[in-house]
């Protein structure tokens, strides 16, 4: 059951329906809503009262006999950590290779879909919580644009920063996911990227290698490009999202401290001791960053970079996780972004001395403007096309 807090038993899907796995962050009316936390789940008394405002196309799409929801998926405690690894509910395994982390935070959305329990899943996104389990475990992940996808009945870590998107096996399923959460959502009209900037932060080799061979399928354009203030946009997500959080879970953490995983224990201890001063230099930096952002990305149609710098590490080197995520700074500036497995390829002594290195396909991460969840879409669809006709 690590994948699954609540498994639901809606009888055995007939062919078209689609199966939706729910992130326990988002409420199910009559269904207790954990965070994947043991104090939050004691504390609880009973089930919503009413279902996340997010699963409203859900719900009309179950009545028309199109999607049914297969459970609620278990998560990094309090959504608040990327290795997936929870301590009260079990760690979802890695569907790739038992010894990896899923990632997280949504660890169980993640694992459903690659392990074939789910068609869809929902995740939510505060600084990778959604691109970095699809990464570790294979699939496609969408983080939306900030605001896309109401919040109301989403329990929250940082809200200035906490997206909803899809996860699916395939960039149609996460179009399909996106259909649910925005009934009429159109994607397939237009063109792809035609100009693709190419990021290139520090990764090992053969990830670079990986999405240089997924990007070489592009029929358009692929140039390198610049991003100067990448490690201050990383460091002011961090300092809004350890902030956040504090301000979220400060009377879960003082009276319950003991009782919380360890690493989250930890990262809201951290929260506590930043100020408003660096709150505010953050969101400078924030603006800063946004600015320059768009500025790349008004030379090219969408940018390219990995999700991961490397393979996902076994669980008992799951801290190493921190350092591996390329994805905060677009949280931050709340543009989407979209996670799709490149090119598989053995990643180097992922599973450990002695062992044979599991295959891991790096993941290729798609940014673009505000709102062109379409876009980022219609260009990865391509490229999956063009690699299958050649």
């Amino acid at each position: 059951m690590s994948t699954f807090i609540v498994r639901l038993d809606p009888g055995r899907a007939a062919a078209g329906v689609t199966r939706v796995a729910v992130k326990d962050l988002i409420d199910m009316e009559g269904l207790p809503t954990t965070w994947g936390s043991k104090v939050v789940a004691a504390r609880g008394t009973g089930g919503a009262v009413s279902d996340a405002a997010c699963l409203a196309g859900i719900r009309a799409a179950e009545k028309a006999g199109a999607a049914v929801i297969v459970g609620k998926t278990n998560l990094h405690e309090l959504a608040f950590g990327v290795s997936g690894i929870n301590p009260w509910y079990g760690t979802p395994v890695n569907p790739l290779d038992p010894r990896l982390v899923p990632g997280g935070s949504s660890s169980g959305s993640a694992v459903a879909v690659a392990s074939g329990e789910a068609d869809v899943a929902l995740g939510t996104d505060t600084g990778g919580s959604i691109r970095i389990p699809a990464a570790c475990c294979g699939i496609v992940g969408l983080k939306t644009t900030r605001g896309r996808v109401g919040l109301t009945g989403v329990q929250p870590l940082a809200p200035s920063l906490d997206t909803v998107g899809p996860m699916a096996a395939t960039v149609e399923g996460v179009a399909a996911g996106m259909s649910l959460l925005e009934p009429g959502f159109e994607w397939r009209g237009g063109a792809p990227a035609q100009r693709i900037g190419r990021f290139r932060p520090p990764a090992e080799d053969w990830v670079d290698e990986a999405v240089d061979r997924m990007l070489s399928r592009h029929q358009g354009e692929v140039v390198d490009v610049e991003l100067p203030g990448w490690g201050a946009a990383t460091d002011a997500m961090s300092v809004i999202l350890m902030s956040e959080a504090w301000s979220v879970h400060e009377k879960l953490w003082r009276e319950n401290a003991g009782e919380l995983s360890p690493d989250v224990a930890a990262r809201l201890e951290m929260g506590s001791m930043i100020d408003r001063t660096e709150v505010a230099a953050a969101w400078e930096q924030a603006r800063r960053w946004a600015a320059e952002l768009a500025a790349v990305l008004a030379q090219v149609d969408v940018i390219a970079l990995p999700v991961l710098a490397g393979a996902p590490p076994p669980i008992d080197e799951a801290a190493r996780m921190t350092s591996l995520r390329y994805t905060g700074p677009f949280n931050l500036a709340g543009v989407p972004a979209l996670a799709v497995p490149a090119l598989a390829v053995p990643a180097p002594g992922a599973g450990g001395a002695g062992a044979d290195p599991p295959v891991v396909p790096a993941s290729l991460q798609l940014v673009g403007p505000g709102h062109r969840e379409d876009l980022l879409l219609r260009t990865a669809l391509a490229i999956e096309e063009e690699g299958r006709a050649g």
